[in-house]
């Protein structure tokens, strides 16, 4: 008799895993080094926690976060003390990745997750109930449905409160007390009816700068938590090794080989970070787009523009399908980007086309995209 996974089962051909799964061989050869001192309820000392995201080469551990190394050992350091720490930042600069990863490291599980949305209630913050249960045998532990937080104050574990600012201020506020007391009150538990937090617990929660004014977070709230912000990447050579590194991986599993240069991938480093800052390399202004041009899209530009020669296009990555992906990024929900754009390709990208093969090729395949 043939046996299949289970629809919850990490293995198999799963698209991605929890970082704890993916990288457990490396926690464990971390674990195994570890001879510091670790905070009561941690898997790893915070120096392991710091080697399992920036890398450690004698051990075979990975580099996962780039860009700034004193943020991590920032954020470290308040998790271990009474307060939260809150990431910051544009869409697409990793914040939710490094809060990933932080939990993994220290908790064992970045699964317990709060995703903050306009529908996001009290329930989800606290506890709910089996009706059926409650209906039954009336309010019992067995009846109640924990929060990820209730699971993470009773584990002496991290939760992940992710787009925090997309909750209604009301609803964020319900952090205050949790964060204050660690403590949760049940009520309808009576003798029971008092959940302290375990060591080990605390709260990483993610926001986008360009939430602001959706729901400001109240002051109260504000105080419970370090803010630190992850800022994109600006180092050209250090984001086009990024770029060609991750692309490298996302190809690895196809059966189909693609050719993709160094000098493409440069080529589409170099207008993401144009648009991104509104300034050529030269020093020429030009308008920043409203669209999200991080790290993490121009990956997502680069492989779908890989597939597209992978299939297509004879195997080989060219500016041609770089401008064809490029469109698809920045026509979503902005009739000025497209004038934005269409005015840096007859400026900026016509005139190095005079002087560059590549980037008059790139030229080229967008005029009949933006006109």
């Amino acid at each position: 008799m043939s046996s299949t996974s289970s629809p919850l089962s990490p293995a198999g051909q799963a698209v991605r895993l929890a970082p704890e799964q993916r990288y457990a061989d490396e926690l464990a050869r971390l674990a195994a080094a570890d001879q510091a001192g670790r905070p009561t309820g941690w898997r790893l000392s915070p120096s392991a926690v710091r080697r399992f995201i920036l890398g450690d080469p004698a051990l075979a551990v990975s580099r996962k976060f780039y860009g700034d190394d004193p943020l991590v050992d920032r954020a470290i350091v308040t998790l271990m003390g009474h307060q939260g720490l809150m990431l910051v930042g544009e869409p697409g600069t990793a914040k939710s990745l490094l809060s990933e990863l932080l939990a993994a490291a220290i908790s064992g599980d970045s699964g317990l997750t709060v995703q903050g949305t306009a529908g996001t209630t009290e329930d989800h913050i606290k506890y709910s109930w089996n009706y059926a249960l409650l209906l039954a045998e009336g309010p019992s532990q067995r009846a109640l449905v924990p929060s990820p937080i209730y699971q993470a104050m009773r584990a002496g574990k991290l939760v992940r409160f992710e787009e925090i600012t997309r909750c209604p201020p009301e609803i964020q506020d319900v952090l205050i007390s949790l964060m204050s007391d660690k403590q949760l009150m049940v009520p309808e538990l009576g003798d029971d009816a008092r959940l302290f937090a375990q060591r080990g617990f605390n709260v990483i929660a993610t926001a986008n700068l360009r939430d602001r004014g959706v729901h400001e977070m109240s002051s109260a709230l504000k105080r419970r938590f370090n803010f630190e912000t992850v800022r994109p990447i600006r180092d050209h050579d250090f984001e086009v090794e990024l770029v060609m590194a991750q692309l490298q991986r996302e190809l690895a599993d196809g059966e189909a080989k693609v050719e993709v240069p160094r000098d493409v991938v440069a080529l589409l480093v170099t207008a993401f970070q144009e648009l991104r800052a509104g300034q050529t390399q030269d020093g020429a202004a030009i308008k920043r787009l409203d669209a999200v041009m991080s790290t993490a899209e121009a990956v997502n530009v680069a492989y779908a523009a890989a597939l597209q020669a992978r299939h297509f296009n004879g195997g080989e990555l060219t500016p041609r399908e770089i401008a064809g992906q490029l469109h698809g990024v920045v026509l979503k929900d902005s009739s000025d980007d497209a004038k934005r754009v269409r005015h840096y390709f007859d400026t900026v990208v016509r005139e190095r086309g005079k002087r560059d093969a590549q980037w008059k090729q790139f030229h080229e395949a967008a005029r009949t995209l933006w006109q």
